[in-house]
């Protein structure tokens, strides 16, 4: 079971440097059911509970188009997490792996990433299920499905050379 800021046997704490380097700016904040880590799902599913993604102004319009899409990324912000685990024990058993080798909330830069199913637009709220994560987690990003965007039209001899 997940405790609050557990270090597991044979797990390795780090002293974090400071964040200093780059800067964001939520776009929103996520509403779901779930406020404890504890009971918050390890995976989001898409039959799950319909959880709200609420856009601040000024980033209301970037909404415009959403809805030709039935599939999106949205990219959060894990707020309540650790960041100074580089080894990890997912299983509690003593045996550990990498933090980058893991799906794991507890890292360096605690972005979560969840494909979830676009249910409906209203407003300045996006209606979604496949979530996993805490009421209140900062939203940073939404993006269409990458398999469901159409891409663009080949680059042609001239468009750039490779190099440039």
């Amino acid at each position: 079971m997940v405790r609050e800021s557990e270090i597991r046997t044979n797990e390795v704490a780090v002293d974090a440097p400071a964040a200093t380097d780059a800067g964001l700016v939520f776009i929103g904040r996520i509403r779901t059911p779930w406020t404890s880590r504890l009971e918050t799902p390890r995976q989001g599913r898409v039959d799950g509970p319909v959880c709200r993604l609420e856009i601040f102004d000024p980033w209301v319009p970037a909404l415009q188009g959403i809805e030709l899409y039935s599939s999106l990324e949205v990219i959060y912000w894990l707020h309540m997490s650790r960041r100074d685990l580089v080894l990890q024990s997912p299983k509690n058993d003593g045996a550990v792996r990498g933090t980058f080798s893991l799906r794991t909330p507890v890292r360096p830069n605690p972005l979560g990433t969840s494909m979830v199913k676009l249910v409906d637009v209203e407003g300045a709220t996006v209606l979604v299920r496949g979530l996993d994560c805490l009421d209140g987690t900062p939203l940073v990003d939404l993006k269409p499905d990458r398999c469901q965007f159409t891409p663009l039209a080949p680059p042609q001899k001239g468009d750039y050379e490779v190099g440039e």
